[in-house]
């Protein structure tokens, strides 16, 4: 971690933000090592970036700490969580996913108690695609959403909140009617959750490739803010992945360094600054890089990295936006 200590206390900064990486994560490899997009060099790549600029020294440097698995159980089936505990130890996957959720924890635990304002967690492997019973999608756990449900200190029901009004969960992702991994509907702007919670599971399927800042922005003040607005959160969790970003090999998408920190900037408004970045997809290192350190500075309130959206939203952006408002205009009028 070169010269940055651990440490409890503040170095610089007018806001508490604190930060956790860990060089264990780097031990679980993947069949083709470093040839795998999700390899130990993305979360290298992003610490010595936020290193060179001298981000880690203006934070609150967090230990790395392993989920109990009492916490891991209350989204995954105690045979899931058996399975990735008894992973091969040569290939280290078991400690690398015990620690990215346990540390996603214990971040979401500083920031809600008010330890700290904001912060980031430099984890892996990622887990947006964990599912309740298998690992999927280069992920093991689905550690934003355990951490979502050691806040709550309750079992979400099977589906990750699907039924629950308490948690409002919002993803723009790559779609196109399904045929984009992972290959099904889950995605589409009609599913929109059950019982209490519907309403508060909102998709936003992109219908092609090549989508950048003007789309995203697009829908963050179209149907993510006014949302945010009503819902009023206490705290927001961002399952931080870049596979938007452009030169992705997977995504195909196009955010730029500015788009994201845009994007961040304006969530900064809610739960009073009260925000975790969580380290997901995203597989060029370059941009993984310079993303990060982007939302970064916004954290510390520096000044979103310059930049301007020049383009217009794509046609089908805003048929797209549409259709995702008309289908919750029962619940969020």
């Amino acid at each position: 971690m070169g010269d940055v200590k651990e440490s409890g206390e503040m170095n610089t900064s007018e806001r508490l933000v604190g930060i956790i990486y860990d060089e264990k994560m780097c031990k679980h490899h993947t069949p083709d090592g470093d040839y795998h997009p999700e390899n130990p060099n993305r979360i290298r790549v992003i610490w010595n970036k936020l290193l060179a600029n001298n981000i880690p020294q203006r934070c609150v440097v967090l230990k790395g700490k392993e989920a109990e698995d009492k916490y891991l159980t209350a989204v995954h089936s105690e045979n899931h969580v058996n399975l990735i505990r008894n992973i091969s130890s040569k290939q280290g996957s078991s400690e690398a996913a015990y620690l990215a959720a346990g540390s996603v924890i214990e971040l979401a635990e500083r920031i809600a108690k008010g330890d700290l304002n904001s912060g980031a967690a430099i984890v892996r492997p990622p887990g947006h695609h964990a599912e309740y019973d298998e690992a999927m999608g280069f992920c093991l756990f689905n550690n934003v959403a355990v951490a979502a449900s050691f806040l709550l200190d309750e079992r979400p029901e099977l589906g990750t909140f699907w039924n629950d009004s308490r948690v409002l969960f919002f993803s723009v992702h790559r779609h196109e009617f399904g045929s984009f991994y992972p290959g099904n509907d889950d995605g589409f702007y009609t599913m929109i959750g059950e019982g209490p919670g519907t309403g508060y599971n909102i998709n936003v399927p992109w219908e092609h490739a090549r989508c950048g800042d003007a789309d995203y922005l697009a829908v963050w003040d179209h149907i993510l803010i006014p949302v945010a607005k009503k819902f009023d959160p206490d705290m927001i969790i961002v399952s931080a992945g870049f596979d938007a970003a452009d030169g992705d090999p997977l995504g195909g998408c196009c955010v730029t360094p500015y788009g994201y920190s845009v994007m961040l900037k304006k969530l900064m408004d809610f739960a009073q600054g009260k925000i975790m970045l969580a380290f997901e997809g995203g597989y060029n290192l370059n941009s993984i890089a310079n993303s990060f350190l982007a939302c970064m500075e916004v954290l510390l309130e520096d000044k979103p990295v310059s930049g301007s959206v020049e383009a217009y939203p794509f046609e089908s952006t805003w048929r797209v936006i549409q259709e995702v408002r008309k289908k919750l205009s029962s619940y969020w009028p």
